[in-house]
């Protein structure tokens, strides 16, 4: 596993329940700001072995990313049931709802 796959493990355990990242936002930390695509792999293929919070993932306009109606209710319900509000037009408040790790560079880079 690479250190950027590490990191990208790590960062999404430590978001909090309640709160949500972005795919960028989560490449950056771990490193590499411009590997989003990379933060949805590692989502699509270590979610369930590492047991992430896959559903606090969400894409930086504050979106549910996900195209396949079962899965985006999933996430959806998963984010509500933590107390998330989702708005009408599906957009999730990142300036209320975004985790931004205290201390940027601490156990990430």
């Amino acid at each position: 596993m690479t250190p950027f796959t590490e990191n990208v493990i790590e960062i999404i355990r430590s978001i909090p329940e309640g709160k949500v990242m972005t795919y960028g936002q989560i490449a950056a930390l771990a490193g590499s700001p411009r590997a989003a695509r990379q933060v949805v792999r590692v989502l699509h293929s270590m979610s369930r072995k590492y047991k992430l919070p896959w559903h606090r993932v969400i894409n930086s306009k504050g979106q549910i990313a996900l195209s396949d109606d079962e899965s985006y209710h999933e996430q959806l319900f998963s984010l509500e049931s933590e107390g998330v509000e989702i708005g009408l037009n599906g957009v999730i408040d990142l300036k209320r709802y975004q985790y931004i790790p205290e201390d940027h560079t601490s156990g990430f880079l």
